[in-house]
């Protein structure tokens, strides 16, 4: 039979089965003439598999952008009655927006088109990856009949290989699952979804475009409930490293406890909680660990961060004879250019999976929350550290306010942002200044905080909080973004006015990139200004709710403020606050600084 060039091969005659083949015809080995189980139409469907499978796992919004390879697995998320799909305006956002989505529901999803959305979405995919967050990322991809043939399709780069995307996701994805036979697509999703859980880590499904609206055995019109086997500490290992910490820990005169950002994936922040009131030790939270424990607690001093601390906070972690780190990382940003004053053989390092206890043994094989849990009970209760900094603390003043008509600083603007917040807040720190100036915001009790120290992708945010704030409805998100961010990834304040959503966003435009002008300053950190107040509005467009301010003194946010909270608390509220250029934090001059010092290392002589 003869194919012209460029034509499907059409044996097939025609049906009037909606996304049914002919009947007496089989697809991929499977015979379409035998009785359907199903007669709900969509029932019995990989689309309506997939669905089913994401509401399982918490996932009750999944963002999106439109592709022709993919509007058919998306008919099926529109008709799940318990999934919501949020179009956004492209998919590095929609990325950004699973991964603020899965920090509060500890799972996100986003679904994007073969090839031009895949390589699009992977950076913020790789993004997750490095916070340990599980998204699911779904790609609709080509029909399963032109694997395996010499065809070129659209969106690819104009060679007959199809892999190219998958190879990618490969170092940014825990599994990838390519589906293009109904056979074993049941098995490749499941098997997807549950290595996304158990790694805490971005999964990549591809599913073949002409897949999600055939009915097959395999698919039960309600899958059976989705269940992960929990993992279990080996009691020998577990027993030992406690027993050793302990010893360890109860010879310290003035031990201390610092939690770090695994904390979240290992699922111990109520252990590290226990640990900290069976132990009486002072605690501190590493930068990236913000929001993960209490700020509360009595025995609290602050963000150990090196030479950017909380004040009074370093001297204490640094000079203690014993430290535990509680999932820490230690990278160059979290460690201030490699300029941390610790040393090994004081510290017991604790990972979701393991326990190092100075230059001594490593136990494997065990949960981060048993062994905190177990170490509690082992403890003497030691409140040395607390005592040593109740006498060197002094407390933190407070900015100045601002003379009438004077140009609004930064400090002023954050004052006026701790006073916002409250357990029915969260806050949203995009990279640059705001990492120093939130860090020192004061969490009141279940406050929200997120920022992406590790991966550090400007822009971030806003896609980030248009997740967050759809995951979390009862809190009312305040971000807090520069311009030089903003302008990477705008676009989608669009879609959080399409979904009515009331955060507050704080635009701080001083001109430019400033966290790199403190890094290495040259010209290509200035940008073009923009009326970004202007611009909101022009995506507002009346039509939902959303309400602009700009800002250039403290009686003018004072107002803006009172505002928002006030007879606009149900829109998006947008205050673009005008600030000099080299108004920074303190913290950012020092950071940039050793950064700098660390970046412009010489080679070792060779």
């Amino acid at each position: 039979m003869e194919t012209s060039i460029g034509d499907v091969n059409a044996k097939w005659p025609e049906s009037n089965d909606v996304g049914c083949p002919p009947c007496n015809k089989s697809v991929n080995g499977i015979l379409q003439n035998a009785p359907v189980a199903i007669s709900a139409v969509g029932g019995a469907t990989l689309g309506r598999h997939l669905a089913r499978r994401l509401v399982q796992v918490g996932v009750r919004d999944v963002f999106s952008v439109p592709g022709d390879f993919n509007l058919a697995l998306l008919d099926y998320l529109v008709a799940e009655p318990e999934l919501n799909l949020v179009g956004c305006c492209n998919e590095l956002n929609a990325g950004y927006a699973a991964d603020g989505y899965a920090r509060s529901k500890g799972v996100g999803a986003c679904v994007v088109t073969f090839t031009v959305g895949g390589l699009s979405v992977i950076n913020a995919i790789a993004g997750a990856y490095s916070e340990n967050l599980p998204v699911i990322c779904i790609v609709g991809g080509p029909n399963s009949n032109d694997y395996g043939t010499n065809r070129i399709l659209h969106h690819t780069i104009g060679i007959p290989d199809f892999t190219q995307e998958q190879r990618c996701f490969q170092t940014v994805t825990c599994a990838q699952a390519i589906v293009k036979n109904l056979d074993d697509a049941h098995e490749l999703i499941d098997h997807a979804i549950a290595t996304a859980l158990m790694e805490s880590k971005p999964v990549y499904i591809s599913i073949s475009c002409n897949l999600p609206a055939i009915r097959h055995p395999t698919f039960s019109y309600e899958p059976v409930p989705f269940s992960l086997s929990p993992r279990l500490s080996n009691p020998n290992s577990l027993g030992a490293a406690v027993e050793m910490t302990a010893e360890f820990l109860n010879a310290a005169v003035k031990p201390i406890l610092v939690g770090g950002p695994k904390l979240r994936v290992a699922k111990a922040r109520d252990a590290f909680a226990g640990l900290v009131d069976a132990s009486g030790y002072a605690y501190a939270v590493m930068p990236s660990a913000k929001g993960q424990v209490s700020e509360n607690h009595s025995h609290f001093i602050g963000t150990y961060w090196g030479a950017v601390s909380t004040a009074f906070c370093a001297e204490i972690v640094e000079s203690a004879d014993a430290y535990l780190f509680a999932g820490p990382i230690f990278n160059d940003y979290s460690s201030v250019g490699y300029s941390l004053l610790l040393k090994k053989e004081k510290a017991v390092i604790v990972q979701p999976n393991r326990v190092t206890i100075g230059n001594g043994p490593t136990f494997g094989c065990l949960l981060m929350k048993d062994f905190l849990e177990a170490l509690a009970k082992k403890l003497k209760h030691n409140k040395t550290s607390v005592e040593n900094y109740q006498r060197i603390f002094v407390p933190q003043g407070t900015p100045l306010r601002s003379a009438p008509d004077e140009p609004l600083r930064v400090n002023i603007l954050f004052k006026h942002i701790q006073d916002m917040l409250s357990n029915d807040t969260a806050v949203i720190a995009e990279t640059g200044d705001s990492w120093f100036n939130c860090q020192k915001l004061r969490l009141p009790e279940k406050c929200g905080y997120e920022f992406q120290m590790q991966y550090g992708s400007i822009g971030w945010s806003v896609g980030a909080t248009l997740g967050y704030a759809q995951a979390t409805l009862d809190k009312r998100v305040i971000a807090c973004i520069g311009d030089g961010s903003f302008q990477v990834t705008a676009q989608d304040v669009s879609t959080m006015i399409r979904w009515g959503q009331r955060t507050i966003i704080f635009l701080i435009n001083n001109g430019g990139y400033t966290i790199e002008v403190e890094i290495h300053d040259g010209p290509y950190n200035v940008i073009k200004n923009w009326n970004y107040t202007g611009l909101v509005d022009a995506i507002h467009n009346g039509e939902g709710k959303c309400w602009t301010a700009k800002v250039k003194t403290e009686e003018e946010l004072i107002e803006a403020i009172k505002t928002a909270q006030g007879p606009k608390k149900d829109c998006l509220c947008f205050i673009e606050v005008i600030v000099h250029k080299d108004d920074t934090s303190k913290e950012l001059l020092e950071w940039g600084s050793r950064v700098s010092a660390a970046n412009s290392r010489p080679p070792n002589p060779q």
